[in-house]
């Protein structure tokens, strides 16, 4: 679910913590050694995304940020933000030249430079809580 959260209010925040979850408390935070990124270079968006980049050439940046059920990606268009929130069991994320990450139809594709090698312990942390996600709702082979 895509928001523009420039000004927000409850709506949006009772929408985002029903489909992501609240957000983890300070010593939980402290204990998973932060849970949003730094700053990433978007490389390349879907066409049904576009209307959140800047139109004229500037460099598009976006922050990403752990919930318990889901990630929520952050992007500045100008003087707007909005606010990308995907639940675990949407996402899937691909490793090839950089990185990029799809859910519900669209994606977002990050560039492969200094920027995104300082992520990338980020990155780790994210892989490392969808397959606990994951694990939590597998389903066995039943005979």
């Amino acid at each position: 679910m895509l928001l523009d959260i420039t000004h927000p209010n409850k709506k949006q925040e009772t929408l985002i913590n029903d489909l992501v979850g609240k957000k983890f408390s300070f010593f939980k935070i402290l204990k998973m050694k932060g849970v949003a990124s730094k700053r990433i270079m978007v490389k390349d968006v879907s066409p049904n995304l576009l209307f959140v980049l800047n139109s004229v050439e500037n460099v598009n940046y976006a922050n990403l940020e752990l919930r318990p059920s889901g990630l929520i990606i952050r992007i500045t268009k100008g003087l707007k933000r909005f606010a990308w929130a995907i639940p675990y069991y949407q996402l899937v994320i691909y490793n090839l030249n950089g990185s990029s990450i799809h859910a519900q139809g669209k994606f977002i594709h990050f560039k492969a430079n200094t920027l995104f090698k300082e992520n990338k312990s980020f990155f780790n942390k994210l892989l490392d809580e969808k397959i606990k996600y994951d694990t939590n709702y597998s389903f066995q082979n039943v005979v």
